[in-house]
């Protein structure tokens, strides 16, 4: 599929294509660097496939490689694929994407991963705030109580602490590069002024060397504050909190549209697959009909 550099329409389009080619390099790039700290012992099977470790025909791939991975994960690797196709189609290297008719499968409707109940959330909050390495608080608030995603707040920097119309806020940078103004409850504002101390500039949150924290020491810091706390989880990770803000503001009567508009969520329905009050045993609605019929008889 050729096209001439003159073409008009080419020209006109080129703003489009190198946004998408942007936003899609971006993301293969994200997928990679998921999987980065495992390359070491374990390569990726992209990393395997473009170091020539690995066969590209997808008759080689052993089907229980597959079984392996939940839906959730097969269906956002081949989001990963369905974008690098559509770059070429858009790039004028393939006239049609091999990828338009892959059937992903089906995510179910609720996320698998469990958040911290009430009692749980305020016994980690209160270890947090008792431990000696100030950074402890200021991750959890920053997690639990503002809802940002883990590479949101280890990318939080002090320059990106200010006030806006009275409110302090932090400015974060989201998914896509949108950035947003968060404003901080009293109780994280103080949490993120223990951890900045004196500081003017760099990382808000630092890792025992004094480096900026990634995601990896922010997930040991996480267990090791949930053990202390007393809280026996299966597998303690940062979106684990991000989970437990939108179900405790659930569950505190906030509304589904503030509590997607709080978490940044495109698609309500991502809110709602993070709601498990319907899970919740104290609001079963089997009470409700039980008190209902007994009120009867």
């Amino acid at each position: 599929m050729q096209t001439a550099l003159g073409d008009p329409e080419v020209l006109r389009d080129l703003p489009q294509r190198r946004l998408a080619l942007t936003r899609d390099r971006d993301h293969v790039t994200t997928e990679l660097r998921r999987k980065r700290f495992r390359h070491d012992r374990h390569p990726s099977s992209e990393e395997r496939i473009l170091t020539g470790q690995e066969s590209t025909k997808p008759g080689a791939v052993p089907l229980q490689d597959i079984r392996r991975y939940q839906p959730s994960t097969v269906s956002r690797r081949l989001s990963v694929v369905v974008g690098f196709y559509r770059v070429c189609v858009i790039d004028a290297i393939l006239e049609h994407s091999p990828a338009d008719y892959v059937r992903r499968p089906t995510v179910p409707a609720e996320s698998p991963t469990l958040g911290l109940g009430h009692l749980q959330f305020e016994a980690l909050i209160t270890t947090a705030r008792n431990s000696s390495n100030p950074n402890d608080f200021a991750l959890v608030a920053l997690l639990g109580l503002l809802g940002l995603r883990i590479f949101e707040t280890c990318g939080a920097n002090i320059t990106d602490l200010g006030e806006e119309h009275g409110h302090r806020v932090l400015r974060v940078r989201g998914k896509g590069g949108k950035v947003v103004l968060v404003p901080l409850p009293p109780a994280v504002a103080r949490a993120i002024d223990r951890a900045v101390d004196d500081r003017n500039a760099g990382p808000i949150l630092r890792n025992i060397h004094g480096g900026r924290m990634d995601r990896h020491a922010a997930t040991r810091r996480l267990k090791h504050l949930a053990h202390a706390a007393g809280i026996r989880m299966p597998r303690m990770h940062p979106h684990m909190l991000r989970h437990t803000f939108v179900t405790t503001m659930v569950d505190a009567g906030v509304s589904l549209r503030d509590v997607q508009i709080a978490a940044r969520h495109a698609d309500p329905r991502t809110t709602m697959r993070y709601d498990r009050a319907r899970k919740n045993l104290d609001r079963h609605p089997n009470y409700i009909l039980a008190a209902y019929m007994a009120s009867g008889t």
